[in-house]
């Protein structure tokens, strides 16, 4: 084990390398382009012996990597925002196929408006593609939950493509001091790389993703459907063979301080971080809050949830993601649903969208309003935490109206 200083895009290249992946195609997008190029680099220094397939466009990277490892190698690629838009069509493919890739995400809001900086909604919009999802907290999470997500995504009862979620810039761009394994710990944990259902191989042909009839396609999705409910199974073995062989605990859900806690806020990504520190500070002044943080969002984890928050009787939701047209963020919906049995006042909170950062304050105002709302003081919410009160006056066009 030796330490190294990496930014999140670092650490997800550092994880691919580990992996030994032997094939690579990606498309360089910020904010993740950094690992578009520090793969280059790796392949052309010799480092990582791996083909590194130069693709016109995200849509050709996923085509590329989906087939490379169907002809039975461990393939890469990453990407965000509208290149993972781009990837949509490729994406059911991957999973429908029963392809175990895994892929950095680095988030970034989808244009328009256009941005470069943070959000959930890139990865949201795909939540129901067939794809788990990891979400990071910080810069050692992306390495250590890519590292799992190799094992899982290939568990025979799983072969499910993943997502490892790092939010962009907040992550990507921020350099920390991270735990990084030797190459024969990570070897004898990931395993070298077999595939287990359909492949490519031209001396046994095989049809892939013919025609299916109406006979037997919804047969072939509840076959995925089965390998989302094993997957929370293997999730939680293979984190417990990570704390026996790197000594750093990962958790499907994470309560912090929820044991006595009158209101529990729900977070997920880097945000957790600042949420964490609200904690300590309100519980310095006697107000009994606490944090729930969500790593895995697919599958969705509800007995998770329901163990952790079924006795709270009232919980805030942060999503960083709009939900557009929707009740609440789509973490807010899938909470809901788990709870919906239970005598639960949910809240749900927007925020953080387009890069806006999620400053203490911010959560502060969330817990506030919570504590009051659990002692009979108010009723309301505010749904856009930190939205601007001219919100409809920005950039408003007058003319010709």
């Amino acid at each position: 084990m030796s330490h190294k200083m990496l930014d999140g895009n670092s650490a997800a290249v550092e994880a691919m390398k580990l992996a030994r992946v032997q094939v690579i195609s990606a498309y360089p997008i910020t904010p993740q382009s950094s690992i578009s190029e520090k793969l280059a680099d790796i392949v052309a220094s010799g480092e990582l012996k791996a083909e590194y397939v130069r693709v016109e466009s995200e849509h050709s990277a996923m085509s590329v990597a989906t087939a490379a490892q169907l002809t039975g190698v461990r393939a890469a690629t990453a990407t965000a925002s509208n290149g993972l838009a781009l990837m949509h069509e490729v994406l059911s493919m991957t999973s429908g196929n029963r392809v175990p890739l895994v892929m950095p995400v680095v988030n970034r809001g989808i244009a328009a408006p256009w941005t470069l900086w943070c959000e959930h909604g890139d990865a949201m919009a795909e939540r129901d593609s067939g794809w788990m999802q990891f979400y990071c907290q910080n810069v050692q999470e992306v390495l250590d939950l890519q590292l799992m997500a190799y094992r899982v995504a290939e568990d025979e009862n799983v072969l499910t493509p993943a997502m490892v979620c790092l939010d962009g810039f907040f992550l990507s761009h921020s350099m920390q001091k991270i735990d990084v394994p030797e190459q024969e710990t990570v070897d004898k944990f990931i395993g070298e790389y077999r595939p287990k259902n359909t492949y490519l191989d031209t001396k046994d042909p095989m049809f892939i993703c013919d025609l299916t009839s109406p006979g037997e396609y919804t047969e072939m999705r509840y076959q995925q459907k089965t390998a989302f409910d094993n997957a929370i199974e293997v999730i939680e073995k293979v984190q417990d063979e990570f704390y026996k062989t790197f000594k750093r605990k990962l958790s499907i859900v994470e309560g912090y301080k929820t044991d006595d806690a009158d209101v529990v806020l729900v977070t997920l990504g880097s945000m957790t971080g600042t949420a964490k520190y609200v904690v300590n500070k309100f519980r310095e002044e006697g107000k009994k809050v606490g944090v729930a943080k969500l790593t895995v969002f697919r599958p969705f984890p509800a007995e998770y949830i329901r163990k952790l928050l079924g006795d709270k009787k009232v919980i805030g939701v942060f999503d960083r993601s709009a939900g557009l047209g929707g009740q609440g963020g789509p973490v807010w919906s899938e909470i809901n649903c788990a709870l919906k049995e239970l005598d639960c006042d949910i809240r749900d909170y927007i925020g953080g969208l387009g890069g806006r950062d999620v400053p203490p304050a911010t959560i502060e105002k969330i817990f506030n309003e919570l504590l009051e709302i659990h002692e009979g003081k108010g009723e309301n919410h505010t749904q856009w935490i930190d939205v601007k009160d001219n919100a409809m006056d920005i950039r408003q066009v007058i003319k010709n109206v």
